[in-house]
């Protein structure tokens, strides 16, 4: 944001202001700051940020690590407000999010300004009042999302959009229009309100939870479409719960401020809205039930489709201009515009859609001369075993010759640790970090710092890791990353492109897999000198019709099938180290 600032002062002469704006839960909330949730912790005579160092090194019992944490973060917000600051999260000192989650508020349990006793001194209204005298906001995908589902309550009127990151914008909308349901979030909630209900109602509230979290265990994992399921019937019988705890909120309601009153109806009334909305099984939602291994399963309603929401709430008035290095997905801006509800300069879906032209502006990069693509045919097609001895031994060869400096990135956490494992044991001179051994910041942090250091993991991978130079000069993929073939938004998407006469595997699955290969194999080159090979070892790349859409959507790297001639570019890229001859041209050779 300064540079920009800096520019448009020197092209223009007037230097904008700008301010930054998150959503309410990025912000500390003074009421929850100064009424308290629960027990006040028992400080003794430390401030707040020592007691918290103090007690992780006594390696102290979790509850009292939580409360030293609370209590840092409470004097931290009192000297934000006292400083004319904002609260912001990111600046806030090292926390837990149970730790956070005490001293800021969800969106539907906020008081408001006019109600709460603090509502002068908001963090959230300071930031919101910065953001409508600002001439430029940055904000984040999330709230522009949020901003689009609320009736453009979250953000000030704007006349120019421009979302960076733009292939991520589908995404972060789904999220954002996207609730979940559980069984032991009904519970919660339900003895929260408690003291307001008859004993009658909350029997019946609780009864209803406990239900819910039967019929999950009971139900197969998938989209629920029958109202008479199991499922269905447990979800009308929460909505009916929920609406009798609103009628008891009403019936006992009192004059002035009652604020544990107030959020604990604003969480029984998200609880009814999301039963309703799941109850409702509505054509253009997908309902089902999700489950992981630690979190245990809970049922999830997200909508069908986003375009239409993205070309009516976000486009309408605006001049937007979405930019990103992936959004030629297959070689063209098709697949993203159409996602984005601009499927075509005219119409969409026999609605009007916003005129729109995409811009290929080229890249910085030399992709032929500084990376190769080498495609493993000779290996058999993934199977959903997990990686064959014949892709162990491929991984292992490759990371040999590249002498670790490995990013390998895998479809699945069982695959990673597999492959980590095969070349621990069949390489024991280098180092290979897994997703899952620490922290993704602390492993990061070592693949950077150690450049024979090699990282494998999962989709966190795929987009969120920058690392130029000699660390990263391999990059790994060991098969086509497509949607999981049972997963239940993927699946109603893909059958509602096919019924309206479109292709839905390409469409779908394709451009998903399109994007994250995209997003993937660009993890090799990140600056002008970088070299590097990008191994991906699934032969449907180049064997299977779609194969040509998937390699139109990576970097122009030379391509080639040739085992030998891969290994022997990464080995002689990794001999080239440590003289005093440029890598330049240690790949030109193969071409």
């Amino acid at each position: 944001m300064p540079v920009v600032i800096e520019a448009v002062q020197a092209v223009t002469g007037r230097r904008p202001k700008a301010a930054l704006l998150k959503g309410r839960s990025n912000y500390a909330c003074l009421q929850r700051v100064r009424d308290g949730v629960g027990e006040e912790p028992q400080p003794g005579l430390l401030a707040g940020g020592e007691l918290v160092t103090a007690l992780k090194a006594a390696d102290a019992a979790p509850d009292s690590v939580l409360g030293a944490e609370v209590l840092a973060l409470r004097e931290w917000a009192e000297s934000q407000a006292e400083t004319g600051g904002l609260a912001d999260r990111d600046d806030a000192p090292s926390h837990t999010p149970a730790a956070w989650a005490q001293v800021s508020v969800p969106v539907r349990e906020c008081l408001g300004a006019t109600n709460c006793p603090y509502g002068t001194e908001c963090f959230v209204e300071l930031s919101r009042d910065r953001a409508r005298e600002a001439d430029l906001i940055v904000t984040n995908h999330a709230l522009l999302a949020i901003d689009a589902l609320h009736g453009g309550t979250a953000l000030p009127e704007h006349d120019l959009l421009v979302v960076d990151e733009a292939h991520e914008l589908v995404a972060r909308v789904t999220g954002a229009a996207s609730q979940e349901l559980s069984g032991q979030q009904i519970e919660r909630v339900a003895r929260r309100a408690l003291p307001w209900l008859t004993d009658t109602v909350a029997s019946d509230f609780l009864d209803a939870g406990e239900t819910f979290r039967t019929a999950l265990d009971l139900a197969d994992p998938g989209r629920v479409n029958d109202a008479g399921s199991m499922m269905g019937l447990a979800l009308a019988n929460v909505r009916q719960a929920a609406r009798a705890a609103l009628s008891d909120f009403k019936a006992t309601a009192t004059k002035g401020l009652d604020a544990p009153r107030i959020q604990a109806q604003a969480a029984v009334q998200e609880v009814y809205d999301v039963a309703e909305r799941m109850a409702g099984l509505d054509e253009h939602d997908v309902v089902w039930v999700a489950e992981r291994e630690r979190a245990g399963r809970w049922a999830v309603v997200a909508p069908l489709n986003v375009s239409g929401l993205v070309r009516e709430s976000i486009l309408p008035d605006v001049t937007a201009v979405f930019t990103s290095a992936t959004l030629t997905i297959g070689g063209g801006f098709d697949p993203v515009a159409r996602q984005l509800g601009l499927a075509g300069p005219g119409r969409s879906e026999g609605r009007p859609a916003p005129a729109w032209h995409g811009v290929d502006v080229g890249s910085p990069f030399d992709y032929g001369r500084q990376g190769i693509l080498y495609v493993a045919t000779r290996l058999p097609p993934p199977s959903r075993d997990g990686l064959g001895e014949a892709a162990l031994s491929e991984i292992v060869e490759l990371v040999r010759a590249a002498g670790g400096r490995t990013l390998g990135l895998f479809a699945s956490h069982r695959n990673a640790t597999a492959a980590a494992c095969h070349v621990r044991a069949a390489l024991p001179e280098l180092t290979v970090l897994c997703q899952g051994d620490a922290q993704l910041p602390e492993l990061t942090r070592r693949f950077i710092e150690e450049p024979e250091t090699s990282l494998f993991g999962t989709l966190s991978l795929w987009q969120g890791v920058d690392v130029p130079g000699e660390t990263c000069e391999l990059v790994l993929i060991d098969k086509i990353p497509f949607p999981r073939p049972d997963e239940p938004l993927t699946v109603a998407r893909q059958d509602a492109v096919t019924a309206s006469g479109g292709n839905g595997f390409m469409q779908v699955a394709a451009t998903h897999a399109g994007l994250l290969l995209a997003q993937g194999s660009g993890r090799l080159v990140r600056r002008l000198t970088d070299r590097g090979v990008v191994a991906i070892l699934d032969p449907r790349l180049m064997t299977a019709r779609y194969g040509s859409f998937l390699r139109a959507s990576i970097p122009p790297f030379w391509t080639t099938t040739d085992a030998d001639l891969a290994l022997g570019a990464l080995r002689r890229l990794s001999g080239s180290r440590g003289s005093d001859e440029r890598v330049d041209g240690v790949l030109e050779d193969d071409e």
